[in-house]
């Protein structure tokens, strides 16, 4: 079973134990070191893989677009940034960190890999 379909597997037997989507949002984040909900069309989205990746973080990423309760997940996070735009959201230790823009700022003043760190998603 490949990560993806893991994902999707646990978005789906989280989604029939009545777990509200914000509760699931925080437990998914809290469960990884690195957790990227993100849309697979999402070209911004695609951005931030990519820079985590080229970082050497293996994160743990939920296609909203591939699961059942994707709106659901997206509306939860919209209201938990506070912007209409929902993904992409990383979350780092559990905490949010935001969206690209954030990743990026933090990424660029060299703060992005110490909380890399810190969360155990790098060694190095």
């Amino acid at each position: 079973m490949n990560g993806t379909s893991k994902c999707r597997k646990h978005l789906q037997i989280m989604s029939r134990s009545g777990v509200s989507p914000m509760e699931k949002v925080q437990r998914l984040a809290a469960n990884n070191a690195v957790t990227l909900f993100s849309v697979s069309s999402c070209c911004l989205c695609h951005v931030v893989k990519r820079l985590l990746i080229s970082l050497g973080v293996g994160p743990v990423i939920y296609e909203l677009d591939k699961e059942n309760d994707g709106v659901e997940i997206q509306n939860a996070l919209s209201r938990l940034t506070g912007q209409s735009q929902a993904v992409p959201a990383v979350f780092i230790g559990g905490m949010l960190i935001g969206g690209l823009e954030e990743v990026m700022a933090a990424h660029i003043s060299g703060a992005l890999v110490p909380k890399l760190k810190e969360a155990g998603a790098l060694w190095l």
